[in-house]
């Protein structure tokens, strides 16, 4: 019989040494949980079918860009992480408007982690990964945000980190895609034009999925795609400013489709002000400290009143592009697309959550699974710690088939 300490250092020896584990993270905006069934998609359909699916990835609220790329790089709820909207006031740093400072995010993300544990990362627009977080940040990075470039040269970019020799080579890559937001804020989540786009994008993603091919990385590299929220149809808008002005409350508004901030000049005029937009149709309005706990968005950010639409309602400024289409289109029916949303009543706003690779099964399908838990499974497939505010659990991709 061979020892045990044998035996082990046969098995050792018998098992091919591979590279050290790399994970890449695309995050395409906007794609709703149920449009990579639309067809025609075929570069998500084999993600599918030779790796995991959840049913969908459920976004922290609010249900937006900004605050939901953080929660996927940082594990953590808007509360903690500080990054309350894609516009809002912060009352020391000041107005944050789409920003890429990362002296906002109140939460470690990713890539900082990730250098810090001593594995190189690299950022190809991605909220807060432009400047460095507390003194560190991604060894390389693309900056600054340029929503005119388009995913070829986002995958030219990717497979040129990876062919990088490997003292020098990025294992954590992330990146921002264009998905089918633009197209679903435009003409609503059910529009041609929105299969249109994310048919286009699956190209792409077929692009990238070639050159993983070609360089044989998959047994060292995992590939993740998730989205940052779904969409929702929309055929009503307020513009809360306007509301508060007809009332002779001074206040700044800061709109973000499903829910607002309001910032009162005189805070004693908080009750009149929920008053006022509580009385709009289908719009809840509250005082922070009345505001629903389990939505985790008690944070200065969030100013004095904070205000919910109703799906299918959306708060806008007037006159904003998205507002213009509504005013101009509703006599004939027209639809545009918001989000914002309470992800635990609202499942249209839920994303898609699919990966492919080393430590993926085949044909693996999970349920609903967290925004919050993104972080913890990259840290988990990276063989390090997660991020030190990230409050998810590794998801189990190699997990039961059914």
């Amino acid at each position: 019989m061979i020892r045990p300490l044998f035996a082990s250092l046969f098995l050792l020896a018998a098992t091919p040494v591979l590279a050290e584990p790399t994970v890449v993270v695309l995050s395409f905006d906007g794609v709703r949980h149920d449009h990579i069934d639309l067809g025609e998609l075929p570069s998500f359909e084999r993600i599918a079918r030779e790796g995991a699916r959840a049913e969908a990835l459920v976004p922290i609220f609010p249900s937006s860009t900004f605050p939901n790329h953080v929660a996927l790089a940082t594990g953590a709820p808007a509360d903690a992480s500080g990054i309350v909207g894609n516009h809002f006031l912060d009352p020391e740093l000041g107005e944050f408007d789409y920003g890429n400072d990362a002296r906002f995010i109140e939460a470690e993300p990713l890539w900082s982690s990730a250098e810090r544990q001593g594995v190189r990362a690299a950022t190809f627009f991605w909220v807060g990964s432009e400047t460095d977080w507390r003194g560190t940040g991604a060894s390389y990075r693309m900056a600054p945000f340029d929503g005119e470039i388009g995913e070829s040269e986002k995958v030219d970019q990717i497979l040129a980190w990876l062919d990088l020799p490997a003292a020098e080579r990025p294992r954590l890559v992330m990146s921002w895609w264009h998905g089918a937001d633009a197209a679903g804020h435009r003409n609503g989540p059910e529009h041609e034009e929105t299969a249109a786009m994310l048919r286009r994008q699956d190209r792409w993603l077929g692009t990238l999925l070639a050159g993983i091919d070609a360089r044989k990385l998959w047994e060292e590299l995992t590939l993740i795609v998730v989205s940052d929220h779904g969409m929702v149809a929309v055929r009503e808008t307020h513009d809360l400013g306007a509301a508060l002005e007809d009332a002779e409350i001074p206040a700044r508004v800061f709109h973000a489709s499903a829910v607002a901030n309001v910032h009162l000049q005189r805070p004693e005029d908080a009750p009149r002000a929920v008053a006022v937009l509580s009385a709009l149709p289908n719009v809840r309005a509250f005082t922070r400290a009345g505001f629903p706990k389990q939505l985790r968005y008690d944070h200065a950010r969030s100013g004095d009143v904070i205000a919910l639409a109703e799906p299918g309602t959306a708060l806008w400024r007037a006159y904003r592009g998205l507002d213009l289409l509504h005013r101009a289109g509703s006599p004939f029916g027209r639809v545009v697309g918001a989000h914002g949303y309470d992800p635990a009543t609202t499942a249209d706003v839920h994303g898609i959550f699919v990966a492919l690779g080393r430590g993926v099964g085949s044909g693996v399908r999970l349920p609903r699974v967290r925004t919050l838990d993104v972080a913890a499974t990259v840290s988990a497939l990276l063989g390090i710690e997660a991020p030190a505010q990230s409050e998810g659990s590794a998801i189990p991709l190699s997990g039961t088939q059914r």
